[in-house]
């Protein structure tokens, strides 16, 4: 039996393209009421080109009663990254402007809404050890999770 693919599809698999689309290259985390991210650790597959993460807010204050965001850094940066964020202020969702140490990032949220951010997995070297938080001021130093380039 002789199967026929259309070029595109052939180019597709050959250039691993075929990856970008795979669901193990995303993911959903909910916001959610209590400064809490579920999941609150993520594994992010070596084979991915790309990774997507949509931030679902499920509480219903506003994002400036109670926003939420998803940030990525490297753990060792969070500090100092979170300190110049509040002085970057609610303008900026307290993240400084070109801070090249945030990895990725979604924009603060109110309940209800949702935002994804995809970034390039050549951004994350497997053994390093990464943080994802909240840049709100009152959720940032409870609100956070881990994240790990799979091996």
């Amino acid at each position: 039996m002789q199967y026929r693919y259309p070029l595109a599809f052939l180019a597709l698999l050959a250039t691993g393209a075929a990856h970008a689309a795979d669901p193990a290259c995303g993911i959903d985390v909910e916001g959610q009421p209590g400064k809490k991210f579920a999941p609150n650790h993520i594994v992010v597959p070596a084979i991915c080109k790309d990774f997507t993460v949509r931030l679902i807010h499920t509480g219903k204050n506003s994002k400036e009663k109670a926003g939420h965001n998803w940030v990525l850094t490297k753990t060792e940066d969070i500090d100092a990254v979170m300190v110049d964020g509040i002085k970057a202020g609610a303008a900026h969702d307290f993240l400084a402007p070109g801070d090249g140490r945030i990895l990725a990032r979604t924009p603060m949220l109110g309940g209800g809404e949702t935002a994804t951010v995809t970034f390039p997995v050549s951004r994350l070297a497997a053994g390093e050890s990464y943080t994802f938080y909240c840049s709100f001021p009152a959720h940032a130093q409870h609100m956070r999770g881990t994240l790990a380039l799979q091996r």
